[in-house]
């Protein structure tokens, strides 16, 4: 497989250097890509990097992902408009293990392959890096003119989109950034450096620190940015990040997530966040043309990245889920569902609460879903609905309003789903 190529159908090249190319084909070449470590988890923003590596690798490259802990603790400026809040180190090493476990669900770290994915830290080199040794060794290599002529760093100096200016701790940033890449390249042999866009301006930093202390060969290749069809930042909803820790993100709302992007995100999304290849991918586009209603790329699309960063089994759970509010799920696929699960099929239905021990005590369902400002607006209107066979309790039709509920009823110990009609859902918490 030819990298380059490869990404250039799937749209995922922006910017490289001249004879990355020629490089690649002449021999495998080691590859870094640097990732913020200021969160335990990664977030879909940092996929499309993470698929870079993932195809360098399938290309039979070898795969750098570089933790950023020495930079993390400072705060890259590309793209900022404000300083970032710094961490400490015992948490930086939290999220770098917990982040390499997410990076093994994409790369092989393991294998004695000789492209095997390697894990670094910048940290590592630069702990014992005095100030007076880096100003005197590194800081001699760029020229200030050089540095201010970087967009990210001009953005904050002339204060466009409402930037506050630049510490001099986040101007060293570019000098610290193509330090790593001179570092890599003399401990590692690493001729290139991948990264998104807004990273042109520090990875060619590196090149030129490369060039000027030995010569040596030193690539860069970017992506662009990720947007969505109506121009709005990717990865982002109402309740912010879509993270692939299922503490943070649940496995249904991550699938729920790519299941409803548009027909034009879908097909752009699907070549960038899967490994499918070009003539499968051109035949889902054939499917969704001839039957859109079908979402099929869409479809497709959430099992690939749901089963990549999840599993197979979370994956069919969340179309399982899925069912219950637009398919025909069975009372038995609503009792297999966890709390989180449950919570986040039913977030923005009504909710109303009962007594835990009114249930456990027998009460009848007529006394506790009927009445003013509850599910039925009186137990004649609750009668009549059950009667007609318009009302189901945990996806099972109600066969009188009558019904002595008891504590077996309680999904997770303490809810009941309520349908009235075919789209009117209600959750019910027993407290």
């Amino acid at each position: 497989m030819n990298f380059v190529e490869e990404l250039r159908w799937r749209g995922m090249i922006q910017d490289m250097t001249p004879g990355t190319e020629d490089q690649l084909k002449k021999e495998m070449t080691s590859a870094y890509l640097g990732i913020d470590p200021t969160a335990d988890s990664l977030h879909i923003g940092h996929l499309v990097g993470v698929m870079m590596l993932r195809h360098f690798q399938r290309s039979g490259h070898k795969p750098i992902a570089l933790i950023g802990g020495a930079t993390g603790m400072i705060g890259d400026p590309s793209g900022k408009s404000q300083e970032r809040v710094l961490i400490d180190e015992p948490l930086l090493r939290h999220n770098q293990e917990c982040i390499k476990n997410q990076l093994a669900k994409f790369l092989d770290f393991d294998s004695d392959a000789p492209n095997a994915a390697e894990l670094v830290n910048n940290y590592d080199w630069m702990k014992d890096f005095t100030f007076l040794d880096f100003i005197r060794n590194i800081g001699k290599l760029i020229t200030v003119n050089y540095m201010m002529s970087k967009d990210s760093v001009k953005r904050r100096f002339t204060g466009e989109n409402g930037a506050d200016g630049m510490s001099f701790t986040e101007f060293s940033y570019q000098l610290l950034q193509g330090y790593d890449f001179l570092y890599l390249n003399e401990h590692k042999n690493c001729k290139l450096q991948l990264g998104g866009a807004d990273q042109w301006g520090n990875i060619t930093t590196g090149t030129a620190m490369i060039h000027k202390v030995s010569g040596a060969e030193a690539y860069a290749l970017t992506c662009p940015l990720i947007t969505k069809a109506d121009g709005k930042k990717f990865g982002k909803t109402e309740s912010g990040n879509v993270w692939l820790d299922r503490k943070r993100t649940s496995p249904y709302k991550f699938y729920q997530f790519w299941l409803n992007v548009s027909d034009d995100d879908a097909e752009k999304y699907i070549k960038i966040f899967t490994s499918l290849s070009k003539e499968e991918i051109e035949g889902l586009v054939k499917q969704q043309a001839e039957a859109p209603h079908l979402r099929p790329l869409q479809k497709k699309l959430a099992e690939e990245i749901t089963v990549m960063v999840h599993s197979r089994e979370d994956y069919e759970a969340a179309v399982e889920a899925s069912n219950i509010l637009f398919g025909n799920a069975t009372a038995d696929s609503l009792k297999k569902l966890d709390e989180e699960t449950l919570l986040s099929v039913f977030e923005g239905v009504p909710q109303f609460e009962i007594s835990k021990a009114d249930v456990e005590a027998g009460a009848k369902a007529s006394d506790l879903f009927a009445g003013e400002n509850n599910i039925f607006a009186s137990k004649g209107e609750m009668r009549k609905l059950v009667q007609g066979g318009g009302v189901s309790m945990n996806k099972e039709k109600m066969a009188t309003s009558d019904l002595a509920l008891d504590s077996s009823m309680l999904l997770n110990g303490k809810y009941i789903v309520m349908q009235k009609g075919k789209k009117n859902y209600f959750l019910v918490i027993a407290k």
